[in-house]
């Protein structure tokens, strides 16, 4: 099948030697959501009023500052904290009914509802997860109508947990019932065969530490633990 622009990234995602292709896809995102972030696009004016709204999560937050662009984030940061100011002085002066507003309620504030909604937002993560949506759509496709593609899943190293589930619980959405309980099989099988190679890996790790097993060999174990980490719980992969 001949590739097209949005084929692309999911294809180099799969061509990688990696424990997980949709975790690779996702720290592409993050890496060009960081760079888009940090470039000319924060001078503009779309994009400020949507920082200055939705602020960054503690982790993008610390993405941003390794980016090494100070006055960048300095300036959206400033900005931000215009607007959350000026927010934040217009909800708390709000009159409550009765003698007081907090006294004895059990409703959230204005105050609180605002704060929660904005430690639960993040502009880079809203990036990530509008173009992930548009990856995992894409994977299917390339499913469906690419052998050369459903051959590169089926002989892949498998997948971390987290997308284990997601791909398993997406299949109906995408793909016809009869479709998607093959691509389930399929899926099962290269989740749970190199789930099992990499704890086989772990296991003689383990062995190595025992004095019975110190002039044996590592096989495929010296890395086995960081490669656990990515299978368990999606760490690492994107850091590599």
């Amino acid at each position: 099948m001949k590739e097209k622009l949005y084929t692309i990234p999911v294809n180099d995602a799969f061509d990688s030697d990696c424990e997980c292709p949709i975790c690779i896809m996702r720290k592409t995102l993050e890496n060009n959501a960081v760079e888009f972030t940090m470039g000319p696009s924060y001078m503009d004016d779309d994009v400020r009023a949507e920082t200055d709204k939705t602020g960054f999560c503690n982790y993008h937050l610390g993405k941003l500052y390794e980016n090494n662009n100070r006055l960048g984030l300095a300036l959206m940061l400033k900005t931000h904290m215009d607007k959350t100011i000026k927010d934040l002085e217009s909800l708390s002066a709000k009159k409550g009914k009765g003698p007081s507003l907090f006294k004895k309620s059990s409703e959230v504030t204005p105050v609180k509802e605002y704060t929660d909604t904005l430690k639960n937002s993040c502009y880079i993560c809203n990036k990530i997860e509008n173009m992930f949506s548009l990856y995992i759509v894409t994977f299917y496709y390339l499913y469906e109508n690419d052998s050369a593609f459903r051959d590169k899943f089926k002989a892949s190293k498998g997948l971390c947990t987290e997308h284990y589930g997601l791909l398993f619980q997406s299949a109906d959405k995408h793909l016809s019932a009869e479709k998607a309980e093959n691509f389930r099989e399929e899926l099962n099988k290269v989740y749970f065969d190199n789930m099992k190679r990499v704890r086989e890996d772990l296991e003689w790790f383990i062995d190595k530490f025992d004095y019975r097993y110190v002039n044996e060999p590592w096989k495929n174990s010296k890395d086995a633990l960081p490669r656990a980490m990515i299978k368990t719980n999606s760490a690492f992969e994107a850091d590599k």
